[in-house]
């Protein structure tokens, strides 16, 4: 069938008297989206799928219709009236310099850096802390759009050698380069079709990397199911490179490979979703050495931090929901035969190594605390950190004296610590210079109850001197998902919105990982609906303490967010004024057909395993429950063209239901980024663009003025 629509000349157009004081602009005509009579039956019910052609990223029709939604889009923010100077407000912030903890490889330590505006982070080199600093790799120059970015690098031990992966265009599929550090002269020819990967090196020799085979039609959106581990020699071509694991042998969605420190043994991690993965190891003194499986089956999860010899060290959650470092000997590695060396606690524990100490990164109410402990599991020490906040980085090689950290919260913005391993003790090594003084704006954390009573975290952030009075613009960020856990962090964006009255919310929500794996399976598969409540429950206590309104409240999240945002907003149109979901999971019933998409299975459930879960994913899909007649909140839903992570397709057919079903008079737009992906390696003046829209639209349909400014 073929897709017709109309392109209406104005689309966007003042209301009454464009000149007149508070008129709003209103959406004269949105591009019509053509249906087609696609029907898909879930154990005996028909579920009309009328946009699928939209899912075609490769067809001149859904181009056609991107390129006529953006004209929407684009037409209304660029009227706004105070667009252009918030978007000038955040450029000003934004430029100020930026740069990593310097990590040592062979004679020289590496540094990123961003002097302030540049689109993408350049590596700096220097030999010792006080040599001469140079450029080293520069992403500005991979391509004219700078849309090309630094996707990962990898040091052989001696820093000889670095292979670094490249993102074209913010694609999750990479192309692997291998350099000579000394005269940066390209080693070999690129690898080709890298994806969901790190590299890990084999001596000098070679290294492991993992992907999938090509698909069949387009790579951006095809389904990619078996992983496989290679094993590529430096200098020979990559049709040679052997396969070390997976395939239709071993077939498994997910694998890793990693290699010792002391390069004696190969790790590989296997999974078949986002949760729970098999471990093995191989011991590369003989190549011909089996591949010995240390951990079978999908219920847990387990990662080799070290080791001493034949000693393995492993942080695992297997029998401990908050997770323990064991150790197992390399020659006998079952997982019967695990012991604590550092035992779970009630707080989540995540574990690194440096100078011959592992630090143990325990979340407390979503704060972080660091304990130095030895190798045989003995406390030194708690770190003593700045604040109350975030803390990362506590990583270093065995022979190092000292290590970089870096720390940060809402309104700490991040700095890096020099920590001297032995005596304990932290020194500021670098702050940024920026225009914001932390004792304008506090955080505070609040417990609110659930819909069942579950007490869940808040973080609040605002400037100090604010009333509750019910009309402050309060944006309403969470995740909730994937084990994934929000934690307290500093964003120059968000200054923008707090400096003109706005209140920053966070909750830590169900799903995530903040405390354990049992909230994150609290809010997975006929539970997800935890989340949701949740969300919903944060709106709530924030609108009953006065912090804000319906009329003044706007939701956002991205990827497993845009989901929650969707569903949010579908279930409640009522309780929030704006809505930004991005970058989405939004079809409930078909997300595990597209990319890597069934590795989200251990969230979600598939409508493909039982008549009750198509039951319940339908009940929440957002593509499914956008209801004729309703007035929903103004959305502006965002994704982007080359996201392979989780396809546009969502984005557009739920933008195509809300713009065909949506009763009200607010506008319900779809903004699709060109040329960039899920996220990762946007260009600095894209992401800067994409704020300034997002804050002017919530602003705009708000009817809250910024800058003391009028409409």
């Amino acid at each position: 069938m073929k897709k017709i629509w109309a392109f209406p000349l104005a689309l966007a157009i003042f209301a009454c008297n464009s000149g007149e004081k508070n008129q709003k602009m209103e959406i004269k005509d949105y591009p019509e989206t053509a249906k087609v009579d696609t029907v898909d039956t879930y154990f005996g019910t028909e579920v009309p799928d009328p946009y699928r052609w939209l899912e075609d990223d490769r067809s001149e029709e859904t181009s056609e219709w991107v390129k006529a939604q953006n004209e929407v889009t684009f037409g209304y923010l660029n009227n706004i009236p105070f667009r252009d100077k918030i978007e000038a407000r955040l450029t000003e912030l934004w430029n100020y310099a930026k740069e990593s903890a310097p990590r040592k490889h062979g004679d020289y330590f590496y540094t990123y850096k961003n002097d302030g505006l540049q689109n993408q982070w350049v590596v700096y080199r220097k030999k010792g802390l006080d040599g001469e600093e140079s450029v080293f790799l520069d992403p500005n120059t991979f391509s004219d759009d700078a849309t090309t970015s630094l996707a990962g690098t990898s040091f052989t031990k001696d820093g000889s050698l670095l292979a670094y992966s490249i993102s074209e265009g913010g694609s999750d599929w990479r192309k692997v380069i291998v350099m000579n550090t000394e005269d940066k002269s390209i080693v070999e020819d690129t690898i080709q079709n890298v994806k969901f990967s790190g590299v890990s090196w084999k001596g000098n020799e070679g290294f492991f990397y993992s992907s999938y085979d090509k698909p069949e039609g387009s790579e951006l959106s095809a389904k990619t199911q078996e992983h496989k581990l290679y094993y590529h020699k430096l200098n020979t071509p990559q049709s040679e490179d052997e396969l070390i694991f997976g395939g239709s042998e071993t077939p498994r969605r997910y694998i890793g490979g990693y290699v010792s420190d002391d390069e004696k043994f190969l790790f590989i991690s296997a999974a078949n979703s986002t949760s729970g993965n098999e471990l093995y190891v191989k011991d590369l003194s003989d190549w011909n050495n089996p591949i010995v499986p240390i951990a079978e089956g999908f219920d847990s999860e387990h990662s080799v931090l070290d080791n001493d010899g034949d000693r393995l060290l492993i942080e695992t959650n297997l029998n401990a929901p908050n997770k323990r470092l064991v150790e197992v000997d390399a020659q006998n590695p079952s997982t019967d035969n695990y012991k604590d060396v550092i035992p779970e606690t009630e707080n989540v524990l995540n574990v690194s190594t440096a100078g011959g100490s592992i630090f143990a990164n325990y979340m407390v109410d979503v704060k972080t605390e660091i304990h130095q402990f030895d190798y045989e599991g003995k406390k030194i020490r708690q770190v003593e950190l700045p604040g109350i906040g975030t803390a990362g980085g506590f990583g270093a090689e065995k022979e190092d004296e000292k290590l970089y950290y870096s720390f940060t919260s809402f309104t700490y913005p991040s700095a890096i610590f020099e920590y001297n391993i032995e005596k304990g003790t932290s020194e500021l090594y670098w702050k940024p210079e920026i225009d914001f003084n932390p004792e304008d704006f506090e955080t505070e954390q609040v417990f609110y109850e659930s819909k069942d009573g579950t007490k869940i975290p808040m973080f609040i952030t605002y400037k100090k001197g604010i009333e509750r009075n019910g009309k402050n613009p309060t944006e309403l960020y969470a995740y909730g998902g994937f084990n994934v856990s929000l934690r307290p962090s500093f964003s120059v964006a968000r200054l923008v919105w707090l400096e003109n009255g706005g209140v920053y919310a966070q909750p830590n929500l169900r799903g995530g990982g903040e405390y354990g794996e049992e909230w994150h399976k609290a809010g997975t598969k006929m539970q997800k609906q935890n989340v949701f409540d949740d969300f919903i429950a944060a709106a709530e206590y924030l609108i009953d303490k006065g912090y804000t309104s319906s009329e003044h409240l706007a939701i956002s999240g991205g990827s497993n967010g845009g989901l929650l945002v969707g569903a949010t907003m579908t279930q409640r149109p009522d309780l929030m004024q704006v809505a930004f979901p991005a970058v989405g999971v939004m079809d409930m019933l078909r997300y595990h057909t597209f990319t890597a998409g069934a590795g989200w299975a251990y969230d979600y459930g598939t409508s493909e395993d039982s008549k009750e879960m198509f039951e319940y994913l339908k009940g929440y899909s957002p593509v499914h429950n956008v209801k004729e007649g309703v007035e929903y909140p103004a959305t502006m839903v965002t994704t982007a063209d080359h996201d392979d992570r989780v396809v546009p397709a969502h984005s557009f057919k739920f933008a195509a239901e809300l713009q065909a079903k949506h009763a009200g008079e607010t506008p319900v737009l779809i903004r699709i980024e060109t040329n960039a992906g899920h996220g990762a390696g946007k260009p600095t003046d894209k992401i800067i663009d994409g704020i300034a829209d997002k804050y002017a639209f919530a602003w705009y349909n708000m009817g809250v003025v910024p800058f003391d400014e009028e409409l």
